[in-house]
């Protein structure tokens, strides 16, 4: 049984820092990428970033590039999105998700698998 567990999130202050996990399990993943996105309350699900598993190449959302920081640990079957510089506006539940390589990776519906969410909240 596939899962992909998240932890980290929290309530944190306009500027501060928080660092998400998420831990696979359940299958080889060595050929999918690592998603990670978010939804506001009232909003669709976006993108955030993406990482594969074989080759670290990361993407991100225009929203987030430059301060959000996508790795990975394969030893430990492990993503991890190191947020700097939050702001208001990245208030939301974070998901993380696995999709195959062959599929683009910054739509929802391309995802296989997928977390059950951390809630991060930045205050003003």
């Amino acid at each position: 049984q596939v899962q992909l567990v998240e932890s980290g999130g929290g309530l944190v202050q306009a500027g501060e820092s928080l660092r998400l996990s998420c831990t696979a399990s359940g299958r080889t993943f060595s050929t999918y990428r690592m998603g990670w996105f978010r939804q506001a309350p009232g909003k669709e699900r976006e993108f955030v970033a993406a990482i594969s598993w074989t080759s670290g190449i990361a993407y991100y959302a225009d929203s987030v590039e430059g301060r959000f920081t996508i790795s990975r640990d394969n030893a430990k079957n492990t993503v991890y999105l190191q947020m700097n510089m939050l702001k208001p506006e990245d208030t939301a539940v974070y998901y993380c998700a696995a999709v195959r390589l062959s599929r683009p990776l910054r739509e929802v519906k391309n995802y296989d698998y997928w977390g059950q969410g951390t809630q991060v909240t930045v205050s003003s």
